[in-house]
C-alpha cells in the first residue's frame, strides 16, 4: 500500500479534503497502517459494524456507526 497508495486518486482527494478543513495531523509513527472502526455488541451479539479503510483517509459513515450502536442490547446480569 505504500507505493500504490501514493498513486491512488482517492488518497489524494482525502488528503486535500483534510487539508482544506484545517487538519494537519503529525508526522509521528509509521504512517502506513490503515485503520478501521468496529461496533461490538454485548455478550453474544458480536460485531454489529465493521469498517476497514480501503485507502488512507477512508472515513466511516457516522450515521451507520450510530445506527449500529443503537442496536446494542444491554447484557442481562
Amino acid at each position: 500500500m505504500i507505493i500504490s497508495g501514493f498513486f491512488r486518486i482517492g488518497v489524494w482527494q482525502n488528503f486535500f479534503r483534510a487539508w482544506k478543513s484545517g487538519y494537519s495531523g503529525n508526522l509521528e509513527g509509521e504512517g502506513f497502517t490503515l485503520g478501521g472502526v468496529y461496533v461490538i455488541g454485548a455478550g453474544r451479539q458480536g460485531v454489529l459494524l465493521e469498517h476497514r479503510e480501503k485507502e488512507f483517509g477512508d472515513k466511516v459513515s457516522l450515521p451507520s456507526v450510530l445506527e449500529a450502536a443503537e442496536k446494542i442490547k444491554p447484557q442481562a446480569s
